[in-house]
């Protein structure tokens, strides 16, 4: 991936619309294989829609200091990560192997794009 910051948000905003289309209409499809209740899936897809507004506005209005708005969008993942494993052990009585997985990779990736987007702000001049 490039270590242009406009780029990075165009990426992680269409993450951001892809998991919550997984989370707001394939896993609550298909409830009984992953197991987290649909009220749960719906609030983790709204947080991903807000987040890719954020990239989007970010991607058309990147002007100024782009290591603000990196690391803005790395921290939002990483609160993401955090509370999507809290909602994840909250229901951990329901949750089946396929949705432990799904929470999984989700947050290996998130966590993953979330530490190049402060690398690549902590390498940009202000």
């Amino acid at each position: 991936m490039s270590h242009n910051p406009k780029k990075i948000c165009l990426v992680d905003g269409s993450g951001a619309i892809l998991s919550a289309f997984f989370l707001g209409v394939i896993l609550v499809k298909w409830k009984s294989i992953f197991g987290i209740p649909p009220s749960t899936l719906y609030f983790l897809a709204l947080l991903p829609c807000l987040f890719a507004g954020y990239d989007f506005f970010c991607y058309w209005n990147l002007k100024t200091d782009p290591r603000v708005f990196l690391k803005c969008i790395a921290a939002a993942n990483l609160m993401y990560c955090c509370i999507s494993i809290g909602f994840a052990w909250y229901h951990h009585n329901e949750i089946t192997y396929y949705g432990w997985l799904y929470v999984l990779a989700e947050i290996l990736i998130l966590a993953g794009l979330s530490l190049f987007e402060i690398k690549v702000a902590n390498k940009l001049k202000s």
